[in-house]
């Protein structure tokens, strides 16, 4: 009688046993890895670590510096944002917003809603602005063109005048001088009498002639300053109209909500600092 033994038994019964430690293994092993997965996900944050989170958020959305205009196109999401880190304040299970804090935040909503929408119908104004400048320096450049169509124009009329009387004047006096050495006899009295009135005549002339000369460049030159100083008077006006919608520009150019979205993001971080206060202290 011969005893074989019984390998094939117990290699089966190491394999079960080997495959029951390894699924064992495995089991324990996913229910840390859950266990560690539930706990990132849903952390315990208390009161305090929420509130400061939300003081941070605030922080930062009321230093925020929108970079281009117009800046309305930033205050919708501006907004949002803000709405976004008060709910989520308010729903963390640690956090319980009284009637008053609720009253506080909805009032504070309201007002900076305002601000925006006036900063938004402010800047609306930038193209009709923008306009109203560029309109305003083609007057000043027609107002220069004018001036001076107007002074040529006058200085050409002037000096055609001129001409003429400086014409006229040679003439009398050539005519004075050849009358003056005109000698007629003693005893041509008529001739004498007749000459003697021409000479009279051409002098008067000259005299007159002379005056108007000096009249028309007086006129001429009162027209001249007329106009010089009603040019003067107009481009200042222009001027100063340039520069008012100039600085109107300047300040729609500058991001002057900033001041409102400040001052919404300390007054929510107020109300949630006088929350924390009033809240009961926990068990």
């Amino acid at each position: 009688m011969s005893f074989r033994p019984q390998t094939g038994s117990r290699r089966s019964a190491g394999k079960q046993f080997s495959k029951s430690a390894h699924d064992k293994k495995s089991k324990e092993k996913k229910q840390r890895s859950g266990a560690k997965y539930l706990q990132e996900e849903a952390p315990e944050v208390s009161a305090q670590e929420a509130a400061q989170r939300t003081l941070n958020g605030l922080g930062k959305l009321g230093n925020q510096i929108f970079a281009l205009s117009p800046f309305s196109q930033y205050f919708d999401d501006w907004l949002v944002n803000l709405r976004q880190t008060i709910s989520e304040f308010e729903s963390n299970p640690a956090t319980t917003a009284d009637e008053q804090f609720v009253k506080e935040r909805t009032q504070i909503f309201l007002d900076v809603e305002g601000a925006l929408a006036e900063n938004r119908l402010q800047e609306s104004n930038l193209t009709a602005e923008a306009k109203a400048l560029a309109d305003n320096n083609h007057l000043i450049v027609e107002a220069d063109k004018e001036y001076a169509e107007q002074t040529r124009e006058r200085s050409n009329k002037r000096n055609a005048e001129v001409q003429r009387l400086s014409s006229k004047t040679r003439e009398l006096e050539d005519q004075l001088a050849s009358q003056q050495e005109t000698k007629i006899s003693f005893y041509k009295i008529n001739a004498r009498r007749k000459a003697a009135e021409q000479l009279t005549q051409t002098t008067q002339n000259l005299k007159a002639t002379k005056n108007e000369l000096e009249v028309t460049l007086q006129n001429f030159t009162a027209e001249q300053e007329k106009l010089h100083d009603n040019y003067e008077k107009r481009k200042q006006e222009l001027n100063e109209n340039s520069d008012r919608l100039h600085q109107e520009l300047e300040k729609l150019e500058t991001d002057t909500s900033t001041t409102a979205r400040q001052t919404a993001c300390n007054a929510l971080a107020n109300a949630i600092n006088e929350l924390i206060k009033r809240a009961p202290p926990a068990s």
